[in-house]
């Protein structure tokens, strides 16, 4: 269906065939999670599923912008733009809108986007849409914008156009991806390594809860709160701490007795999640899928009971998998309170197991519970 709708489409509107076309894919993240905005690692990767573009520049300075999937439109000029009331128009716009801050010069342009990123499963469609618009008008109009500049410029378009204050992750994902490999993103200077996971016998399976509870966006607030709370006490003990990075564990047990209960175990689980992004890299470059599943599931123990983000439905899906031999590891994947666990399972079983859990989902939860089986892939890239 997918990038040939899209075209298509374009040409029905415009009466014209694109001058490009590109996919910006969505992303997992395999482990490092709620340490973007504590300057520890992350390790996503970009995957198949994606947001398609096609693209022609205007003479004029006007934006014709068509959702595809939403079968919505709107035209915008580029000399009076605001925030519009139609809401998937300002992902596209923050991306415009930055570009014109940061003093790029360019004319209107006419594009036609959509995809099969899965909503509210937790893989950044939003992210896609905005790399892919600011990698298409760097194409089209020549722009000269490096790969980071387009993904901070995506960033800001959701933190200052569309109000949402997202870390980086998503945005350098869906740019930095390579196929059968992670990226290890330090989010203290943005350094990043690739580390390769070839899964010759074994599927990535998002498996979603289809829930998202209200507490997300309070609980997150509260979460950073938290953390810096913990970040003053350890500055005030000990020299030279200017990050989660300069905190070890012994560190913790000193300045205990200072840290009320709470603080405690989010401090516990930010210093171990660090870690543990480290121990499952070393294991991929030693080719051990096992110990890198193994400090999965530590992970999800953490954000369960010491970062407590987690939820009863993500709770009962990934213990489903503790006794599946065909499981290397499984988690809660995203901010938390719903929305996706990712599973590595062997291949020759991944039938019976999408089958077992869609069973004892819909038993417990009477509820259906869709499963997508996703492949890492390259990063936001022309395709026609």
């Amino acid at each position: 269906m997918y990038p040939n709708s899209i075209i298509q489409k374009f040409t029905s509107v415009f009466f014209a065939q694109p001058t490009l076309v590109l996919r910006a894919p969505g992303r997992i993240n395999l482990i490092g999670e709620h340490t973007d905005y504590n300057d520890g690692y992350v390790l996503p990767a970009s995957i198949d599923k994606a947001i398609y573009f096609a693209i022609a520049p205007r003479p004029d300075r006007i934006c014709h912008l068509v959702a595809y999937d939403l079968d919505s439109e709107i035209k915008v000029s580029l000399d009076n733009f605001t925030q519009s009331d139609i809401a998937w128009s300002n992902y596209l716009m923050g991306v415009v809108d930055e570009l014109q801050k940061a003093g790029y010069s360019f004319q209107g342009f006419n594009v036609v986007f959509g995809g099969d990123i899965p909503l509210g499963a937790g893989v950044s469609s939003s992210a896609a849409v905005e790399t892919g618009l600011a990698f298409a008008l760097n194409q089209i109009y020549h722009l000269g914008l490096s790969t980071m500049q387009m993904v901070k410029m995506a960033k800001a378009a959701e933190n200052n156009f569309v109000g949402v204050n997202c870390g980086i992750m998503d945005q350098f994902a869906s740019m930095f991806g390579k196929k059968d490999a992670v990226i290890r993103l330090d989010c203290r200077d943005l350094s990043y390594e690739y580390f390769p996971i070839e899964l010759p016998n074994h599927a990535v399976i998002l498996c979603n809860s289809g829930v998202k509870h209200s507490l997300g966006d309070s609980e997150y607030n509260t979460r950073r709160q938290e953390c810096e709370e913990a970040l003053r006490i350890f500055a005030q003990n000990f020299d030279n701490i200017t990050s989660w990075r300069d905190i070890s564990f012994e560190m913790l047990a000193t300045i205990k007795n200072q840290l009320n209960h709470t603080v405690y175990r989010r401090a516990k689980y930010v210093i171990g999640e660090i870690e543990r992004v480290i121990v499952a890299c070393d294991a991929l470059n030693q080719h051990d899928l096992a110990t890198f599943g193994q400090k999965m599931y530590e992970t999800h123990l953490g954000l369960q009971h010491d970062y407590e983000v987690s939820c009863p439905e993500l709770d009962f899906l990934v213990e489903q998998t503790l006794t599946d031999s065909a499981v290397i590891g499984a988690r809660m994947m995203g901010g938390g309170f719903g929305g996706c666990t990712v599973n590595i399972v062997e291949k020759a079983q991944q039938e019976v197991f999408l089958q077992r859990m869609k069973a004892t989902y819909l038993e417990k939860y009477q509820k259906e519970l869709v499963c997508y089986v996703v492949a890492l892939t390259n990063g936001t890239e022309i395709i026609g």
